[in-house]
């Protein structure tokens, strides 16, 4: 007798499939993901509604997770806070509990976000009025649709230190004296970092200069700089440093303005591969080689294959005072589509790569923050500068298919 059953679906062998479709694939499968996630939720939050014990004998929402979907405890619980959170709950006698975030319960979102979101609302103070709330929530629902858990929950930072802007009390602890130290770090996953001690006259100096530099974006559309005070001032610090080492007045070295060494076998500078070595720091790769080179004081050291320096060119700016100041007046900051860093957090980018025989000229230059340096060197992101002579990016076809370029409108430009 025949079978009724429907036949077997072939796997689809995906080492075949083209790179283009195997990202639109995924992006389609997340999608997908989340709206059954969602949907799930949904059926969860009805069952607890009608009683967990009488639908089906367990006796928290969690349990039943555990058992009838055999996850971990972690996870279980996760899921049942997440229900909660998102859906009206049975109270005695009374009308359901209301949702800590009613908003954040479809399906464009994924979990992490999801927990972020919730997390931010739970720490809000009773006091702040409903209204409020649900307008900090929206903010952040429509932020996740572009932004991962990180980035929502530093604007979800944001957002409480706006709402309860009193926040916890202060300790009020008189520092020690010590004496100034500093060390420089190289962690054992590669970064580096710095570890200091100073004194409190070196600290108000230091925190006095950063405090400038470290202040939130100007909101823009109503969303508001998701930076963490620590990033901030680490990008502070990170445009002190440049600023402070551009600057003729500081003593260099052996006369010169702070400059940077690489080197590199001159088959590996042609052919993008290989390594370099960054003066004081270690081996880098040639695509950091190249970035750092796109805009940075940079002496180059060409080596022979037996590594024996060809040529040590002389120490220059590739990019001229004058030239940075049209770029500025041009981009208004980073160019990439949807970034609002200022101009002295970017650097400046050649569009057609100097080895590529890129000249350094306005048209082939655009600013870019480092984030979005490095998405430009490293990914299928394309920038030109459009007839009007403005910079747009082009996406890569996974994210849009159509192709179609994108502007910056974060920087007003007159």
């Amino acid at each position: 007798m025949a079978s009724n059953d429907a036949p077997p679906e072939t796997p689809i062998e995906w080492w075949r499939v083209d790179t283009a479709t195997l990202h639109a694939r995924k992006q389609e499968l997340e999608v997908l993901k989340r709206q059954l996630d969602a949907e799930q939720n949904a059926i969860l939050a009805e069952i607890n509604s009608r009683g967990i014990r009488g639908c089906s004998g367990h006796s928290t929402l969690a349990g039943l997770i555990l058992e009838d979907f055999l996850v971990s405890d972690k996870e279980a619980a996760a899921r049942a806070d997440r229900v909660l959170a998102l859906h009206p709950s049975p109270s005695i006698g009374g009308d359901p509990e209301p949702p800590l975030a009613p908003l954040t319960a479809e399906g464009a979102i994924g979990g992490g976000q999801i927990d972020a979101i919730i997390k931010t609302l739970a720490r809000i103070p009773s006091s702040v009025p409903e209204d409020d709330v649900r307008a900090g929530e929206k903010i952040l629902v429509e932020l996740a649709r572009c932004a991962g858990p990180r980035q929502i929950a530093r604007a979800g930072r944001r957002l409480l230190d706006e709402l309860d802007p009193d926040g916890k009390e202060p300790r009020n602890e008189d520092p020690k004296e010590t004496r100034p130290e500093l060390r420089f770090v190289k962690h054992r996953d590669g970064t580096l970092g710095l570890k200091a001690r100073l004194d409190l006259e070196t600290y108000a100096r230091l925190k006095s200069d950063l405090e400038p530099l470290a202040k939130p974006h100007k909101a823009i559309d109503g969303v508001r700089d998701s930076r963490t005070q620590d990033e901030r001032y680490g990008d502070a610090f990170t445009d002190y440093v440049r600023l402070k080492t551009t600057s003729r007045n500081l003593p260099g070295q052996a006369g010169e303005a702070t400059h940077i060494l690489i080197t590199m076998s001159y088959d590996d500078l042609i052919r993008d591969i290989g390594e370099a070595h960054l003066d004081l720091v270690g081996p880098i790769s040639a695509t950091d080689a190249r970035i750092l080179a796109c805009d940075a004081r940079v002496r180059p050291g060409v080596l022979g294959t037996a590594g024996e320096p060809l040529d040590i060119g002389r120490s220059k700016r590739t990019v001229s005072l004058a030239q940075k100041y049209a770029l500025a007046l041009r981009d208004g900051g980073c160019a990439f589509p949807g970034c609002d860093m200022p101009v002295p957090r970017c650097t400046a980018h050649h569009i057609v790569f100097w080895r590529h025989h890129g000249e350094t000229k306005i048209d082939n230059l655009v600013l870019l923050c480092t984030k979005h340096h490095r998405l430009i060197h490293r990914s299928e992101w394309k920038v030109q500068i459009a007839q009007d002579g403005l910079p747009e990016f082009t996406p890569p076809a996974y994210l849009d298919p159509t192709g179609a370029p994108r502007r910056n409108t974060m920087h007003l430009r007159t």
